[in-house]
């Protein structure tokens, strides 16, 4: 511990200032929650830091992005690169890692070996529920973060006794606003990292944090707050008795395969998803062009790609032979 940190010191203690020096905190995601969680941790004086994401910068980013310039944008770097670049000349002595792979059941694991806490910076619950069941599995604390249009929500999923994110969701929630289709303020990320980080200071430091499940609409100055402890189901496939941690496994992803001949990606969800096919493209009628629907699907041209979405949650995305960029776009789209 140096002067740098004497402020947080003064408030944390000593020794809790040490134990930070002394902790790994990976993240996983770094868009905007990613990169503002990333730099209030590096600031705070985190011993390592290792940050994963498979995407790159765009202009759009720079909203809310914080650790993103137009310069990363234009040539295109990956947030991972971009981020520790920026990461490091906040702070040198920070070991910092960056990682450019998709986070997914395949590779979770490998990613948060030898963590002290996960950081939730992803867009969307299927790769959140991995996450979820790699944590339980490694005994890590995983503080769970998500925002869109103004509104945010915060969870901590820290052990045994607590419920866990599986416990909260018996299965993936269908039909979610996404960034890319409500869009998103700044200052709800910012709301929602503070959360965050300010969990994560205090379970590295050794104290005691309860699982309540936090929400705020920074635009209605609306906040709500639930301890969700007696939640916690003991039959849960990822943190019951007996769990076996399905997100862990093929079965529970999103399935894609590429359509001979035709520069296409057929989705599948790991399950069914009733969709408002109707509700879906009122929201989505500024985004996208070229749009029809009928009461069977609903197709349309986003981004440069022609996407047919069906009422039980497929999707045939146009234009690309690449399984992750059509993943990508899909779940920009659907969340």
């Amino acid at each position: 511990m140096t002067s740098r940190f004497l402020k947080q010191a003064l408030f944390i203690g000593k020794d809790g200032q040490m134990k930070i020096e002394n902790s790994h905190a990976v993240i996983l995601g770094a868009g905007a929650l990613g990169s503002a969680v990333s730099e209030m941790l590096v600031r705070a004086g985190i011993g390592k830091l290792t940050i994963i994401d498979r995407d790159y910068v765009e202009q759009s980013n720079l909203q809310r992005q914080q650790l993103y310039t137009e310069e990363d944008a234009a040539k295109k770097l990956p947030k991972a690169i971009a981020a520790e670049k920026r990461l490091k000349e906040i702070n040198s002595h920070t070991l910092i890692e960056s990682i450019v792979e998709d986070i997914n059941y395949h590779t979770v694991e490998k990613f948060i070996r030898g963590a002290s806490i996960l950081m939730d910076g992803t867009d969307n619950f299927e790769t959140r529920m991995v996450i979820n069941d790699a944590a339980i599995k490694h005994h890590i604390p995983f503080l769970f973060g998500a925002c869109v249009g103004s509104y945010g929500l915060s969870y901590p999923v820290i052990g045994e006794h607590a419920p866990c994110l599986h416990c909260l969701i018996e299965k993936l929630p269908s039909q979610q606003i996404t960034c890319d289709t409500a869009g998103v303020i700044s200052p709800i990320v910012q709301w929602v990292a503070a959360m965050q980080v300010s969990q994560a200071m205090q379970i590295l430091a050794g104290k005691t944090v309860w699982p309540v499940l936090r929400s705020f609409d920074i635009w209605k100055m609306e906040y709500a707050e639930v301890n969700v402890a007696a939640l916690r189901n003991n039959s849960c496939p990822s943190c019951g008795d007996d769990a076996d941690f399905p997100y862990l496994s093929a079965q529970k992803q999103t399935k894609a395969a590429v359509l001979c001949g035709r520069d296409a990606v057929h989705i599948r969800p790991p399950i069914f998803k009733e969709l408002d096919l109707y509700g879906l493209s009122q929201r989505w009628k500024s985004l996208v062009e070229n749009l029809i629907a009928n009461p069977y699907l609903v197709s349309f041209h986003y981004d440069g790609y022609r996407v047919i979405l069906f009422k039980d949650g497929r999707a045939i995305i146009h234009g690309t032979s690449e399984v992750s960029m059509a993943k990508s776009i899909y779940t920009k789209l659907i969340g």
